[in-house]
């Protein structure tokens, strides 16, 4: 029996299948399937109006503990693409895309950056480079160039829709970083769940003092010691807030910062975008909301909302 016809039979007894959108042809558009949601919404706007995008991990799904099913290989169906971040955090979707749906084309958007340094956990290199917009930029040129190519009919609108994005990313850069610079140097101390906005810092100038998991990686536990060195630091550093992620739970960073004495703000955008309807339902609503909650940690105003 072919794969794809057993896992279509399996998908329909499995409650859990329901997690990942089934691809379906679309008359006059070609079928782009996208794995994490950052790259879902390059896919939508550099496709524009010729590309049918089909994600597999939904809104505040963390990609580190990501289980494909049965219908994650059915969604490959018919698939003239398949759009990976890379750098490990979908290294899934090699696997199944030689088992689902061998010979589909595979475009990996971080192919050619420069990656920051890995861990242990992740040893191909940090793989959150979409925090950086100068990298995302050049990813969204990338993929207009690729869609040129699979779908030449149209290859003047992938382009120019591409050029257009770049544009908007450019613009949420500069709007960032105007409001950083409300923030005096010295004050941009950054403590989160996991390190996952190396790439972030790093483009804005900002300090990262520590993480409460101290990997690339959620699933990673600190220990005691770790825990105890981080509050060391908070307190040594004067550290006003913990910044927490919308898709991982705030629980230990509570409890935490109760020991520190400092705020926790709820709800950066790391690993994943929101649901539609919230503020990080977008790449560049994303990032947007993430520096607005920073400032307002870093200065110890209230949460933005």
């Amino acid at each position: 029996m072919r794969l794809l016809p057993a896992l279509a039979v399996l998908c329909l007894a499995l409650a859990g299948c329901t997690t990942t959108q089934i691809a379906t042809s679309v008359p006059g558009k070609i079928t782009v399937v996208a794995t994490t949601t950052q790259m879902q919404d390059l896919v939508r706007n550099v496709g524009g109006a010729h590309v049918h995008e089909v994600g597999i991990l939904k809104p505040n799904a963390d990609p580190h503990a990501f289980e494909p099913t049965p219908s994650t290989a059915i969604a490959l169906a018919g698939a003239r693409l398949v759009v990976e971040s890379g750098v490990g955090v979908d290294s899934w979707a090699d696997r199944l895309v030689t088992s689902a749906a061998p010979g589909t084309p595979l475009f990996v958007a971080s192919q050619g950056l420069p990656i920051r340094p890995g861990d242990e956990a992740d040893p191909d290199g940090d793989p959150h480079w979409w925090h950086d917009p100068v990298l995302f930029e050049r990813a969204a040129t990338a993929l207009g160039e690729r869609l040129a190519t699979i779908d030449p009919a149209y290859a003047v609108e992938y382009r120019a829709n591409a050029h257009a994005y770049v544009a908007r990313i450019k613009a949420m850069d500069t709007a960032n970083r105007r409001l950083l610079a409300t923030v005096p140097p010295g004050r941009r101390l950054l403590v989160t769940n996991h390190d996952a906005f190396g790439y972030l810092a790093a483009r804005y100038g900002i300090t990262v003092e520590g993480s409460v998991i101290p990997s690339l990686s959620t699933a990673a536990e600190p220990s005691a010691s770790q825990v105890a060195d981080l509050i060391r630091r908070i307190r040594a550093q004067h550290v006003r807030a913990i910044f927490t992620e919308s898709s991982l739970s705030p629980a230990l960073e509570q409890r935490i910062a109760d020991e520190a004495g400092v705020a926790v703000y709820a709800n950066l955008y790391g690993d994943t975008l929101g649901p539609a309807g919230s503020p990080g339902a977008t790449y560049i609503g994303s990032e947007r909301w993430n520096m607005r909650a920073l400032v307002a940690g870093f200065l110890g105003q209230p949460a933005p909302s």
